[in-house]
Parts: C-alpha cells; sequence; structure tokens
C-alpha cells in the first residue's frame, strides 16, 4: 500500500538481512535526529548561557527520563501489538488496536501532566538539586511537562510507522523538526534572551509541530486500510494485548529513569563541576544508547510481524543480522568517543571548568568500550519483545538496573568517588547482556534455522 513517498512494508517476506538493514537504517537516522533535541539543548544551554544553565538542563533531564519512558512504553506496545496484526493480515483488528492505543495514551498523559506538575519542585528537592540551580531546573522542566501530549502521541505514531514497516516516514519527521529545534533554540537564546526558559520552549514548538503532522498522517493512512469495514475504536481485550508489552516496557525504562535520578543524586554530591561534565557527557551516551535501542525496537517489529505470520524460522537470521548491523554502528562511536571525548564535552561548554571536562572524558572513556556489549543485549532484547517474553526480559533489565545502582554507591563512597559511578555502567551491561543472549538462543524461535530464500 502507497501514499506518495510513504509505504507499509510486510518484513515477512525478502531475505531476512537485507529486509530488516533497510528497515533499521532509517529508525538509525531518525533517532540521531531525535537526540540532537537533547543535544541541541544542553549545547546552547552550555555555549550562550553558561555553564550553570548546562548543569541546570541536564539535572532535569533525569526526570524527564521518566515521562519519555511512559512514552517508549506506549510506543513498544502499541507498536509490537500492531506489527503482529499486520503480520498476522488482520486489518480491522489492527485498526481497533491503533485506536485503542491512542485512546489509552491520552488518559495516560493527562494523569502524568497532572503529577507532573504537582510534585515537580519535590523531584527536584529528591535528588538533591544545588539552590543556585533550582529555579532553572524547575523552569525547564514545568515547560517540559507542557509538552508531554506532544511526546506522547509522536512516540505512538512513531510506532505505529514502525509496525507496518515503515521506517521512512519518522525520519524525514524528526530531520526536518530537529534542524528547526536547532534554530529556534539559538534565536530564542542567543536572540531573544530567553535564558533556559528559552531552551525548553524551542523544544516544546518544534516537538509539537513534528506531532501533530505526525499524526495526521497516521490517521489518513488508517482511513486507507481496510476502508469498507466498520470498526470498533476500542476493545479492553486488545488493550490488554497492549498492556502486556507496555507495562512491562513502561516498568523498565521507569525504574531506568528512577535509578539514574539516584545515580544523579550521587552525583549531585560532588560540585557543579563534575555534574556539568557528566550532564555533557552522558547526552553524548544516551546518543548512543538510544540508537542501539532504536534498532532494538526495529529488531522488535521484524520479530513481530515474522512471529504474527507464523513465520518463526525467520527470527534467528534476524537476530544475527541485527548483531551484525548493530556492530558495524558500534566501532565508529567507541573510537570517536574515547579518543576525541575531551574535545566533544568542551563543546557543550563555554569556559568550562577542568573539573568538568575531567569528568566527562573520564566517564566516556570507562563506558566507550563496552558499547559491543549492551548493543548485542539489545539486540536480544528486541527478539524477547517482538515474541512478547516479556518476564524473561524484565529479568535482564532490572538485574542491570539494580546492579548499576548499588555499585555506584558502594564505588562511589570509596577512594574513587565519581570515578566509582561510572564503572557501574560496564559491570552491570557485562551481567545482564549475558542473561539476555542465554533467554533469546534458548527460545523456541532459535531451534530452527531462518531460510535465507524470500519465505
Amino acid at each position: 500500500m502507497k501514499e506518495g513517498i510513504f509505504v507499509n512494508k510486510d518484513l515477512t517476506v525478502g531475505r531476512p538481512e537485507t529486509v530488516l538493514w533497510k528497515f533499521c537504517l532509517p529508525l538509525f537516522g531518525s533517532v540521531i535526529f531525535q537526540q540532537l533535541y537533547n543535544i541541541a539543548d544542553s549545547l546552547v544551554a552550555g555555549n550562550f548561557i553558561g555553564e550553570q544553565a548546562l548543569a541546570a538542563v541536564g539535572n532535569s533531564y533525569e526526570i524527564t527520563l521518566i515521562f519519555m519512558a511512559f512514552a517508549f512504553g506506549c510506543n513498544i506496545g502499541c507498536s509490537v501489538i500492531t506489527s503482529q496484526l499486520f503480520g498476522a493480515k488482520k486489518e480491522a483488528e489492527m485498526k481497533t488496536a491503533v485506536s485503542t492505543a491512542m485512546i489509552a495514551t491520552a488518559v495516560l498523559c493527562a494523569i502524568l501532566m497532572t503529577a507532573g506538575l504537582i510534585f515537580s519542585g519535590r523531584l527536584l528537592e529528591m535528588i538533591h538539586t544545588p539552590g543556585e540551580l533550582m529555579a532553572d531546573s524547575r523552569l525547564y522542566l514545568v515547560i517540559y511537562i507542557w509538552g508531554l501530549p506532544f511526546m506522547m502521541f509522536y512516540n505512538i505514531a512513531n510506532g505505529i510507522f514502525s509496525a507496518l514497516g515503515d521506517s521512512r516516514t519518522p525520519f524525514l519527521f524528526l530531520a526536518c523538526s530537529s534542524v528547526a529545534n536547532i534554530v529556534v533554540d539559538i534565536f530564542f537564546v542567543a536572540g531573544l534572551k530567553m535564558g533556559v526558559a528559552g531552551v525548553a520552549w524551542a523544544t516544546f514548538l518544534c516537538q509539537g509541530i513534528s506531532a501533530v503532522l505526525a499524526m495526521t498522517v497516521v490517521l489518513k493512512r488508517m482511513r486507507k486500510i481496510a476502508p469498507g469495514e466498520k470498526t470498533p475504536v476500542f476493545s479492553w481485550r486488545l488493550l490488554r494485548k497492549i498492556g502486556v508489552i507496555a507495562i512491562p516496557s513502561i516498568l523498565q525504562q521507569s525504574c531506568i529513569s528512577v535509578g539514574n535520578i539516584l545515580i544523579q543524586g550521587m552525583i549531585n554530591g560532588f560540585g557543579s563541576g563534575v555534574m556539568a561534565g557528566y550532564s555533557a557527557a552522558i547526552k553524548l551516551n544516551n546518543l548512543v544508547i538510544t540508537s542501539f535501542t532504536t534498532i532494538g525496537n526495529g529488531i522488535s517489529n521484524y520479530t513481530a510481524q515474522n512471529y504474527g505470520a507464523g513465520k518463526t524460522q525467520r527470527i534467528r537470521a534476524g537476530f544475527k543480522a541485527g548483531w551484525k548491523l548493530i556492530w558495524m554502528l558500534s566501532v565508529p562511536f567507541m573510537l570517536l568517543y574515547f579518543f576525541w571525548g575531551r574535545g566533544l564535552t568542551a563543546f557543550f561548554m563555554k569556559d568550562a571548568s577542568e573539573a568538568a571536562l575531567g569528568s566527562g572524558l573520564t566517564f566516556l572513556r570507562i563506558v566507550t568500550p563496552f558499547y559491543l556489549v549492551v548493543s548485542l543485549k539489545l539486540v536480544a532484547d528486541g527478539i524477547l519483545r517482538g515474541t512478547g517474553t516479556m518476564k524473561r526480559f524484565m529479568t535482564t533489565t532490572m538485574t542491570d538496573l539494580v546492579l548499576r545502582v548499588v555499585l555506584a554507591r558502594i564505588l562511589s563512597g570509596t577512594a574513587l568517588g565519581s570515578v566509582g559511578i561510572w564503572c557501574a555502567w560496564p559491570l552491570g551491561w557485562l551481567v545482564a547482556t549475558s542473561m539476555s543472549v542465554y533467554f533469546c538462543t534458548t527460545g523456541p524461535w532459535f531451534r530452527e534455522k531462518a531460510s535465507q530464500g524470500k519465505n
């Protein structure tokens, strides 16, 4: 089915490696542009306002990850179920699943906004936000919360596009909105002198436009699917199926966000210099990890379509293809961050202190050699999500989180100081990756050799 340049793609036919790579590479491009939102905020704050503004934006960012966790869960829950129905050629039921997900997302978004606006100050206090950063951190956070509907519904739209095998549409939307965000960021902050508020409002405006456009295209495309059939707009049965995937994903991401908040609280005890360095470095790190996660989501869509179509023999080939693709993407980031991490960290700050530069560089040099490890975990997680194996998926993720928080607490109290916190990342990744790969490769879908032909 075609609509201009936008195409729904059946991922259950064709050579698995070719199909998966063609589908995932635009997703990788999309997430690069999506991360430009956060990176642009930090770049503009650090260079046009100052080190404290960068620390304030980075401090609020850890809380915004909680809201992103809900958006991610809604995305993956809707996407996996829609993929399975699309693969099974149940188009009318698929339309009901999409509208059900949208209604549930609207209700959830209203709850999150209310809670966020009431408790934003308390959340910032919980992570020991320094007094000099509180006003800017809260201002950025409140404006971000008002933009939650845009973020939530853009993620739903993105999940639907991916479920239909269309990775080109979200790439085009994100490319345009991310470039616009950088321009508006600079205009609001450097031109209009709006400070941290300008950074937040620029993201609000650009993400809002992209969300409205994405939802418009989704609704138009849904009207062209099974046009002669009258379908219910809501189904409790489908909501439960979506929830089986979405709730563990939300819990997983929320727990990771809470863990990051706890770690941010530990980091805040080392002063604004270490905070600013970590804020810059974690944005660079999150660019990579989010890229890997998005590839994993693409593998989930590929897996779910084939699982729904009963072509489980193709899943093993998808795992191997995803592994090769994600390692190919890992190596350039590893080399770039390890050898040029100081310059990249400094790029976020004007007149950066040595404490900020040193802490950022140390973080990158400790975690980047382990990108090959965590990327493999995210490929395996994609298979587990796509087949609905959520208990095993949750087990590996919670193991990583608990290890990272506990080790960060223990090691930060030693002579290592903040360096001990950085060391917790690779240790958690090593254990959790071993578990994910084991669970993935012992599943029933891994016992059949995938066909390299067209079926």
